[in-house]
């Protein structure tokens, strides 16, 4: 053999990615991704809406849901700790079919539940899917956009999230003696079971592939198909930006010192606000039924407006986030939800424009400060344990969502004054405020650990 050796070139997929402009191929993943997410919220949240209707239909009351209410969490926290490790390993696509075929084939199974403990089972089972669907998607999304748009995308999918909240809410309002619970799992159901097929029209996320197997040949077909000038030797090395090697350890890296304070920043963080708003979620409908004499229908429709709310808190945190640190602007979200869940303990229903009022600043802050949480918690990890960061996080957030609605149901069952509730439900919005600065302090108002390191130079193809 002579001569010398020919240097092998590297690819940079991240700049790639980067600087693309955005097209079809962005706005497709896009609107995908926003659909599934839109299915979840949809089936994820109609419980509440409902539970009363759902009590009264099986022969009991809203205490007796209980339990149901329960064991969708944990089916939450299940999924959340074992699905996303599953999409870092085999990939997003297969993963988020899996998650339609399992909580749209659970909704189906709910509708024809005859018991409380025969719901709980089917509900548990749903939930597993449920909690994946978000990290999953949102990873996906965010590997597909270019940097300067990754976390405006991420929030119009989110948006599209709490747009199936607003369905449900739309749906209780206007069609529930028609419907009757039963028709809200069947829809909940046979839709997300039809919506698999969309994802045979979207590619699987090429920052995953480069992270599982830098030399896997479906590497360069992909990348020309998103850019047909690109010409490949076969000797190149295809890495992702400032990133020198490939966490070997998959998800358990998040615990390294390269990780370790963020991670159990975020846990605590998740913790304190998904357990919020399954507790909001799940029983603020019955707080206001039982306790303020709000008809379900009436409240549902307050929800709407409120649902308007989270929107507008969404695409703004998501605007922010690509033009400023986030962390000064997240805490400020909780302060504000804090006062508003007070707020809404002691302004009286009858006022109708006060009491919505409230519950759209309550909406704008939770909704978009989860937002900015998931934003952090995605955009915060590499690729190779991204889905696993989000959703561990969200799985350590699901315990908070069986703590605080059992909390909920006791609360209930005390018959405690709804400004008493209420005033402990502000309490962990603020304990957030306070962790989220110093997460900020910790990360050096970067987004996520990998940055504060120091950002090597991007070397291009």
């Amino acid at each position: 053999m002579t001569g010398s050796a020919v240097p092998v070139r590297r690819f940079d997929v991240a700049a790639f990615i980067d600087a693309r402009d955005i097209g079809a191929r962005e706005i497709l993943t896009l609107v995908i991704v926003a659909t599934v997410l839109f299915l979840d919220g949809f089936d994820t949240y109609f419980l509440g809406k409902i539970l009363p209707a759902i009590a009264e239909g099986l022969g009991g009351t809203p205490v007796d849901m209980a339990p149901v209410v329960t064991w969708q969490q944990w089916g939450m926290v299940a999924g959340a700790i074992v699905m996303p490790p599953l999409a870092d390993r085999i990939g997003r696509k297969p993963v988020l079919a899996l998650c339609l075929l399992g909580f749209g084939g659970g909704s189906l199974a709910c509708a024809y539940a005859t018991s409380f403990d025969m719901l709980a089972l089917f509900r548990g089972f749903s939930g597993i899917f449920f909690s994946a669907m978000l990290p999953v998607g949102l990873a996906m999304l965010s590997e597909s956009t270019p940097k300067r748009r990754r976390a405006l995308f991420m929030s119009i999918a989110l948006v599209c999230y709490s747009g199936g909240n607003l369905a449900s809410g739309a749906m209780t309002a206007w069609w529930l003696d028609e419907l009757g619970w039963q028709g809200f799992f069947i829809a909940g159901g046979v839709v997300p079971l039809a919506a698999m097929a969309l994802l045979l029209l979207i590619p699987e996320s090429v920052a995953f592939r480069v992270n599982r197997d830098a030399k896997d040949p479906a590497i360069p077909r992909a990348l020309r198909r998103m850019d047909r000038t690109l010409m490949f030797e076969g000797d190149e090395q295809f890495h992702m930006g400032n990133q020198l090697t490939v966490e070997k350890a998959g998800p358990l890296a998040m615990f390294g010192p390269r990780f370790r304070m963020q991670t159990i920043l975020l846990w605590c963080i998740c913790f304190m606000s998904l357990g919020n708003i399954a507790l909001m979620a799940n029983w603020l409908p019955t707080f206001m039924h039982e306790l303020a004499d709000v008809p379900i229908q009436t409240f549902a429709l307050y929800m709407i407006y409120g649902y308007f709310g989270g929107a507008c808190g969404t695409l703004v945190m998501g605007w922010l986030m690509d033009r400023i640190s986030p962390y000064k602007i997240i805490a400020l979200y909780f302060v504000v939800d804090a006062i508003a869940i007070m707020s809404l303990g002691h302004i009286a229903p009858e006022t109708v424009v006060m009491f919505v009022t409230a519950l759209i600043v309550w909406n704008f802050c939770q909704v978009g400060g989860q937002t900015g949480i998931n934003n952090l918690a995605t955009l915060g990890y590499p690729p190779e344990m991204r889905s696993s960061g989000i959703g561990w996080a969200g799985a350590v957030g699901r315990l908070g969502g069986v703590l605080f609605p059992f909390l909920g149901g006791l609360a209930l069952a005390a018959e405690l004054p709804l400004d008493q509730i209420l005033l402990a439900t502000a309490a962990p919005a603020l304990v957030i405020a306070v962790l989220i600065t110093v997460l900020g302090k910790v990360n050096g108002g970067k987004i996520s650990a990998t940055e504060v390191e120091g950002e090597a130079p991007v070397r291009g193809h």
